[in-house]
């Protein structure tokens, strides 16, 4: 398995991840979009050709938000989900950003658990961030540069 950047070949992959595991998933052109966005940093662990697993983010003014965090089904609990959030929070620091926020669902306790593990911590919550169903998010933090 390596970790790369996101190019034009992963995205039907990561739509089609996106439509699997997420209520809200982003669509190919969305996805797409991402490759033009100057803000944005994407990573796609990969074997063989095929998506494992990828990570999304956007960054201004040397902050950066997580958008997406996905690992397919059949290859979890491999420490995909580990390594492709350490690569990207390595590849974010590289570019100069000073810290990195992301959401996630207040009762996804093995996403917080990963996050907890790797020095982000909780700073507060989005009332109903969450649709079906819906639910809050907490905000979860992490210092990049020392």
């Amino acid at each position: 398995m390596k970790i790369v950047s996101m190019d034009i070949s992963h995205v039907p992959a990561i739509a089609a991840l996106e439509e699997q595991l997420f209520s809200a998933p982003w669509d190919e052109a969305s996805v797409r979009g991402e490759l033009i966005n100057e803000l944005s940093l994407w990573l796609v662990a990969e074997e063989d050709g095929c998506v494992l697993g990828y990570i999304g983010s956007q960054t201004v003014l040397g902050e950066s938000d997580m958008l997406n965090l996905a690992v397919h089904p059949d290859h979890r609990r491999k420490g995909i989900g580990r390594m492709l959030t350490q690569a990207l929070c390595d590849s974010l620091r590289q570019k100069g950003s000073q810290c990195i926020t992301l959401e996630v669902r207040t009762s996804n306790n093995p996403a917080k658990s990963l996050y907890g593990s790797m020095g982000f911590v909780s700073v507060g919550r989005r009332p109903r961030y969450y649709s079906r169903p819906t639910e809050d998010a907490d905000i979860l933090r992490k210092e990049l540069l020392p």
